[in-house]
């Protein structure tokens, strides 16, 4: 038996592929699995991907873009600042 123990999402695959790309695997599916927040009506949790990059929120019906395992990316955040900041 190994020293160390695969855990978390990422236990399915076992010893293959490499620790590197299982722990980024890891990370990226934690974050698209958790429950999201619709920006127009703040509800949390009936976020759902239409294809990538397009989310759609079940109780309000807003359809807005993002990232493709999240729906806010750095790059929305930093444009959204700027655009507040202007006007």
């Amino acid at each position: 038996m190994g020293k160390y123990k695969t855990t978390g999402i990422a236990a399915r695959f076992g010893a293959r592929y490499g620790s590197t790309l299982r722990k980024r695997w890891r990370r990226v599916m934690e974050e698209y699995k958790k429950p999201k927040v619709c920006p127009k009506c703040h509800t949390v949790g009936k976020v759902y991907r239409i294809k990538i990059g397009i989310w759609a929120c079940r109780k309000c019906g807003a359809v807005f873009t993002g990232g493709a395992y999240t729906t806010v990316t750095p790059a929305g955040k930093m444009a959204a600042m700027k655009a507040s900041m202007a006007g």
